[in-house]
């Protein structure tokens, strides 16, 4: 189906934490494949999957050193062709993450550009002479210092935005595009739906290496990172251009691409939405906004209302509430007893409003951000900021599938600790009760696929709720589903009228007239 991507749900699996197979406490592809039924029964349609590429983890898979080969940890080729055939018996596409702003510093590429200023590799990379201590500008790393990394041999700086492992490359040398995007059609071949692109908007750095502005505050300070307006080492207008060449590309396999645009906190919808093009660009894009919202009917609905616009009719949003990067939503907006109710409040606004929804791993079990332990602690971020930022280690720990040991996840010692609360928060026990966050997200995804408006519809702001209540119509021909969240933990009055198809507090079927109340963070479709 053309486009089918619009009207998908997209499921994403951290291969580390979702199932182990071997009992080496790493999950891997064989685990994933394992639990495909569950995931059919889920009602996804697509799985992205966070790199498997080969890699020396110094950044966990997101620094590859070969991008057409598994990493050992998670399998062999076999076992991935094996995953791609299963998943189609099951209607289910499996989506890559392809990480190409930078590479290992152990890929033969980047190996082969430091051995010599004249090595027919070296412009694949950003290199600036100098003398060492002085600074090609002032740019700094994502995971701090300097961007720039002194290079003895060859005495020169080479660029890093990220880990001084991960050098970033130089897409302004046509032969980088030539044989990444060859890269790419190796996949297309072997049957991938599709990419997530990993920082998309940081590929090209500005020609001149211009000195960034300084930024007197910065949300994560004392990240120095935070301390500069990046004008000048991302989003470069030669992005465009060679998203325009990558969409042919996908298209003609109808392959999708969704991109990670990086950017100033708290993100930036008409940023995000610039990558998506006259239709002609990258197919989805995420705009972070959402996920630093304060728990706020009007805020929650400004951030939907904005991206919305911002995408345009032509154009489709991505929506999100979890990624491996961020902390999860059930933690940021957790209130006591009302945790779960706030929790199914939010899955209803990201199932039911106007785009593509993606579902992070254990979402759809309201699984909590995990409590590691200096000691335990895996990220480079959360090492380097302990205790001030405790890294991306919490949102990233093992999928808890039953009440056994390791919670069905290992039979050996997983690679992260489990969660605290396993034993009530697990497939197998949320599976037998109706009333879980498992059975609300199978409801809502099944709702979704039935209803042409959820589906493709319009969305319409209702207006005049009062400050508590974010309400919407999704419509499509003689479908028209009605959304109203009561952010309140009291009672709220809406005016609307119609018949319960869902409500977090009511029986399907049910007529309300109105005005009648919400209860405390209700959620209903009528």
């Amino acid at each position: 189906m053309k486009n089918w991507w619009k009207e998908a749900v997209i499921y994403q699996i951290y291969p580390r934490s979702f199932q182990d197979s071997n009992g080496d406490g790493i999950g891997d592809i064989r685990g994933i494949q394992d639990r495909l039924p569950y995931l059919k029964d889920l009602g996804v349609d697509a799985l992205w999957l966070s790199p498997i590429n080969v890699s020396p983890m110094f950044d966990f898979g997101y620094d590859i050193s070969d991008y057409r080969a598994i990493d050992p940890i998670f399998g062999t080729m076999q076992d991935f062709d094996s995953l791609l055939s299963a998943a189609g018996k099951s209607d289910l596409k499996i989506l890559m993450d392809l990480v190409v702003n930078h590479t290992s510093h152990l890929h033969p590429w980047f190996i082969e550009a430091k051995s010599s200023r004249n090595n027919p590799k070296r412009d694949w990379y950003i290199w600036q002479p100098g003398k060492k201590g002085q600074l090609p500008n002032n740019w700094k790393s994502v995971f701090g210092g300097s961007a720039w990394e002194w290079d003895q041999s060859t005495e020169c700086y080479y660029l890093h935005s990220f880990l001084t492992e991960q050098p970033d490359l130089n897409w302004r040398n046509p032969e980088v595009k030539k044989q990444i995007l060859s890269d790419v059609e190796f996949w297309l071949e072997r049957g991938v739906a599709g990419f997530r692109l990993d920082v998309v908007n940081m590929y090209f750095k500005d020609a001149l290496l211009r000195n960034n502005p300084p930024r007197f505050w910065g949300w994560q300070y004392p990240r120095p990172y935070e301390l500069q307006y990046h004008v000048y080492d991302m989003s470069q207008p030669e992005m465009h251009p060679l998203l325009r060449d990558l969409r042919t590309l996908l298209d003609k396999y109808d392959a999708m691409s969704v991109g990670e645009v990086f950017g100033d906190y708290p993100g930036d919808p008409n940023k995000a939405a610039s990558y998506l093009g006259n239709f002609d660009e990258l197919h989805l894009a995420f705009d972070f906004t959402i996920l630093f919202q304060k728990w706020s009917a009007k805020d929650f609905a400004t951030v939907m209302r904005n991206w919305i616009r911002a995408c345009s009719p032509e154009n489709w949003p991505a929506l999100v509430l979890n990624n491996h990067d961020q902390g999860r939503s059930f933690t940021r907006h957790a209130k006591g007893m009302q945790s779960e109710a706030r929790a199914k409040l939010l899955a209803t606004l990201l199932l039911t409003s106007r785009g593509t929804p993606f579902l992070y791993y254990g979402e759809e079990l309201g699984m909590k951000d995990g409590s590691i332990a200096r000691h335990q602690l895996r990220d480079p971020v959360g090492i380097r900021y302990w205790p001030i930022n405790p890294g991306r280690d919490p949102q990233r720990t093992p999928m808890p599938w039953d009440t056994t040991a390791n919670a069905g996840f290992s039979n050996g010692t997983p690679w992260l600790p489990l969660n605290d609360d396993v034993n009530q928060k697990n497939v197998k026990t949320q599976s037998t009760q109706t009333d879980s966050m498992l059975s609300w997200h199978k409801q809502l995804i099944q709702l979704r696929k039935s209803s042409a408006a959820l589906r493709s519809g319009t969305w319409d702001e209702l207006e005049g709720l009062g400050s508590d209540l974010f309400g919407y119509v999704r419509e499509e021909k003689k479908d028209r589903k009605t959304i109203l969240l009561n952010f309140a933990d009291k009672p709220r009055t809406a005016n609307q009228s119609g018949q319960v198809i869902l409500s977090t507090h009511r029986k399907p079927g049910e007529t309300v007239s109105g005005p009648f109340d919400l209860q405390p963070y209700e959620a209903i479709i009528l």
